[in-house]
């Protein structure tokens, strides 16, 4: 039996987007899988979910272009309720992000201001654009970082604005409490998606590096994200709320 009816996955297209569509949709969830760029790969994904029994389509969205969050808004709900007779989403998975990295002299204006428009700007005011249409008793999940916790040289930025996506969890889930809406972040620690040039995927020598640092002795797959976001959205959680819970496998202890 499905614990969500509704859920919108922001980068859904590949990596642990694609993982917590389809974590969703086995579990019953009807997904939004979005993409900026990535078309294909999103439509690859609400395939994936449909050969698995599921059911879900896509849509193109620029998490850093919020002028263009009232007519996505519009949009959505107008599909949402032609497809599935519904006008609300009961679960909102922030992960769309960029990574741009570089040391304290190598940061740019340019590069800053990316970074915070889309990683957190974008997640504020996407949030506040689908406020009113998020289900009683919904979920809003950000996606976050283990490096908020761990530091390493060159991801200074990239570290604060996803540390002020953690903040923003935990203020919002105050705002929203009353409505019964539980809001929390997930920080991933060191995955093999192709995140960063897919390094943590496909350099051996770095794999092994961050293997004997983590607990487990290994970096996590994209799925063990996926599977830990569904989890955080279930009903098992729903006494969760304003918490950064880590997916890292014990990275850097």
């Amino acid at each position: 039996m499905a614990e969500q009816r509704i859920a919108l996955v922001t980068g859904a297209s590949r990596g642990i987007g694609r993982s917590a569509a389809l974590a969703l949709g086995r579990r019953g969830a009807k997904v939004v899988a979005t993409y900026r760029e990535g078309a294909q790969g999103a439509a690859d994904t609400v395939r994936m979910i449909q050969d698995a029994g599921g059911d879900g389509f896509a849509m193109r969205l620029d998490i850093a272009d919020v002028e263009s969050f009232g007519a996505f808004t519009a949009e959505l709900i107008d599909e949402v309720r032609a497809r599935w007779t519904a006008a609300s989403v009961d679960v909102l998975v922030n992960n769309a992000g960029i990574g741009l990295f570089g040391l304290l002299e190598g940061v740019t204006v340019e590069s800053f201001d990316a970074l915070v428009r889309t990683n957190f700007r974008g997640t504020f005011f996407l949030i506040q654009a689908l406020a009113p249409h998020l289900a009683e008793g919904g979920r809003v999940i950000n996606v976050s970082t283990s490096l908020t916790r761990h530091v390493s040289p060159g991801t200074s930025v990239y570290s604060a604005s996803k540390a002020a996506a953690e903040v923003l969890a935990r203020s919002l889930a105050v705002e929203l409490g009353p409505r019964g809406i539980r809001v929390n972040a997930i920080a991933p620690g060191p995955s093999a998606t192709d995140f960063n040039g897919g390094a943590m995927r496909d350099d051996q020598e770095l794999r092994g590096t961050l293997a004997a640092q983590t607990a487990l002795g290994r970096v996590g797959e994209p799925a063990e994200i996926g599977d830990a976001i569904a989890a955080l959205a279930s009903e098992d959680m729903r006494w969760v709320t304003a918490e950064r819970i880590e997916v890292s496998g014990g990275a850097l202890l």
